[in-house]
């Protein structure tokens, strides 16, 4: 039986890296439906996302055949949900419970039956600030999976931490989570 994956992708330079995760999933049997941000669309567009999962992009809390899609995709469809890549705003975002877009609402209707994963990816300086480190050791306290970032050169032009996993690592850190 094939498993369900909501992606839920974040407005970083990363983004494009969700593109080989999805095909990485589809290819290998699983069912993926993208959920971006509005600013990740700023970066990869709909119609990549929906011409590798075969499934439409959700981006939308009102106007779908659906009238509660936050509480169907995060109770009854997504098998595991992955933040990938996860900027700063996501992260501390979900950290203080804000449900003002589809995701934020679909976080929150998780019952963390299913496994969360969430996959960092920004500037070291973001990524060590206090701000955000308070959030992911509270997101990881109710239950979510942190993965790793990768050390090296950033888009910005720096070197430190912050790179967002490899798309073949958090495929590895998926199949283990289900």
């Amino acid at each position: 039986m094939s498993k369900n994956i909501l992606l839920h992708v974040t407005g970083s330079i990363s983004a494009y890296k969700a593109c080989a995760l999805t095909s990485l999933l589809t290819k290998n049997g699983y069912n993926v439906r993208v959920m971006p941000s509005k600013d990740s669309l700023q970066f990869v567009g709909s119609a990549s996302y929906e011409g590798i999962s075969h499934n439409k992009v959700e981006t939308e809390m009102f106007g779908n055949d659906d009238p509660i899609p936050h509480i169907h995709i995060a109770q009854s469809w997504a098998d595991l949900i992955i933040v990938y890549p996860a900027s700063a705003n996501c992260i501390n975002r979900m950290a203080a419970g804000l449900a003002d877009d589809l995701f934020g609402a679909t976080f929150l209707a998780n019952n963390f039956e299913k496994p969360v994963l969430i996959a960092p990816a920004m500037n070291t300086q973001m990524f060590q600030h206090p701000a955000v480190q308070e959030s992911l050791e509270k997101l990881k306290k109710w239950g979510c999976q942190i993965l790793p970032c990768g050390e090296g050169e950033l888009a910005c032009g720096t070197t430190g931490v912050g790179r967002l996993l490899e798309a073949q690592d958090a495929f590895e850190y998926i199949k283990k989570a289900l």
